[in-house]
């Protein structure tokens, strides 16, 4: 069973007695995405309420952004085929050592990678509970890469994986259903994502800057943000795009990211602006200067970009698949399409860009539906959890009906 984390007053400062929390990720600051934006903001957020944070992460030598908390760095290589991420090679003495004398309350687990599994049984040994969150559908992007027969013993080391958490935490509601028929995991529950609705809103907006990109005053640009991999359905994209052009229909794409498929994309779509790697008020600027968010991406479990271009007051047509199908509201906020579906998604672009009401419409009602996401109330809700999941396990270790002292 499943269930949302409550809503936290932000003027909560005190949340149970976690007070130091370690967490392992296999990436914290050297590429940019969705999961590593909510870890920096959980960090944040905790330190900001006195818990003591110590993130242990592979690092690169050119690092994307300036990380929030300290981050302990753990030998990693590079992943074959995509050289910009890297694999942690396990906990070594030195990391084990740190990790050690720092006797978190917590353990909180980013990724069932070589860390993840090492930091899981140093947890066991040590009687210290460990949740996981669940960011990346890493079985599914086998798909694109030709070796789909792998994806179901890599579900079953999932699996394996997360039957040893506590708790597992999912990005949305259908998720968690989808992990839920897999038997993912014992205790599966809900910590949703946030946007910052100071830097994404329509405010951003600039025509100026549309101008020097290209697109003009009478052009709909439809805007794809995120790392330009296959996995985020370029392929569906381009083709979408082209079928729009067999049909004379006019549109400008605004292609917002940086990966090792940017020379191939580039070549797929000509005429598309590619501005590269954009983040904080660029991006925001990005966005709010688009006209449609167009997303044909399966693999993610909440889709930060698609709330942020809601915020930003932009209409989506998604994929029918986990994350949009939680953000978007079919009809009202966009349009969700079968993922491999070409016809489909250019039937549905093709009406926002004809009819500008429909657009105006669809965008205000986005942008009016992202105000629920508010940062303070998610993060909060998963730091009570953290105090949860801890009186629970120092219950199980209780000797002859006596409470273990608070650490």
């Amino acid at each position: 069973m499943s269930q949302a984390l409550p809503n936290t007053p932000a003027s909560v400062t005190t949340l149970g007695p976690t007070k130091k929390i370690a967490i392992f990720s296999g990436n914290y600051n050297y590429v940019m995405d969705g999961p590593v934006r909510a870890l920096n903001k959980l960090v944040g957020y905790l330190e900001a309420r006195g818990v003591e944070v110590l993130v242990f992460a592979p690092t690169a030598k050119k690092a994307a952004f300036q990380h929030t908390g300290t981050l302990i760095p753990v030998p990693s290589i590079t992943l074959p085929g995509r050289r910009e991420y890297r694999i942690a090679v396990g906990l070594p003495k030195k990391q084990r050592k740190i990790l050690t004398d720092f006797a978190p309350d917590i353990i909180h687990l980013a990724s069932p990678d070589w860390l993840g599994h090492a930091a899981l049984t140093w947890a066991e040994d040590h009687q210290v509970p460990a949740v996981a969150s669940f960011h990346t559908r890493f079985d599914t992007y086998l798909r694109y890469y030709k070796l789909a027969w792998l994806e179901k013993h890599i579900t079953g080391l999932m699996r394996r994986f997360y039957h040893r958490c506590e708790r597992i935490y999912a990005p949305s509601n259908c998720m968690v259903k989808i992990l839920s028929k897999q038997a993912m995991a014992k205790d599966i529950r809900i910590w949703s994502r946030g946007v910052d609705l100071e830097v994404f809103n329509p405010n951003r907006r600039d025509v100026a800057w549309r101008k020097l990109q290209g697109i003009q005053k009478k052009d709909v640009a439809i805007a794809f943000a995120g790392r330009l991999v296959l996995e985020k359905g370029l392929g569906v994209f381009a083709d979408t795009l082209d079928e729009l052009k067999r049909r004379g229909i006019k549109h400008k794409a605004l292609i917002v990211g940086e990966g090792p498929e940017r020379e191939r994309f580039t070549e797929r779509l000509p005429d598309a602006v590619f501005t590269g790697y954009l983040q904080g008020i660029d991006l925001a600027r990005a966005y709010a200067s688009a006209d449609i968010f167009f997303n044909a991406s399966i693999t993610e479990t909440f889709g930060n970009v698609t709330l942020e271009a809601m915020a930003s007051r932009l209409p989506s047509v998604c994929a029918d698949a986990t994350g949009s199908r939680t953000l978007v509201s079919p009809g009202k906020t966009g349009y969700l399409v079968p993922h491999d579906n070409v016809a489909a998604f250019a039937d549905k672009l093709q009406l926002l860009i004809i009819d500008e009401q429909l657009r105006a419409r669809m965008a205000l009602t986005a942008e009016i539906n992202s105000r629920a996401y508010s940062w303070d109330a998610i993060l909060g809700g998963l730091h009570r959890e953290y105090g949860e999941v801890l009186t629970n396990a120092r219950e199980k270790l209780r000797p002859h009906g006596q409470l273990i002292a608070a650490q």
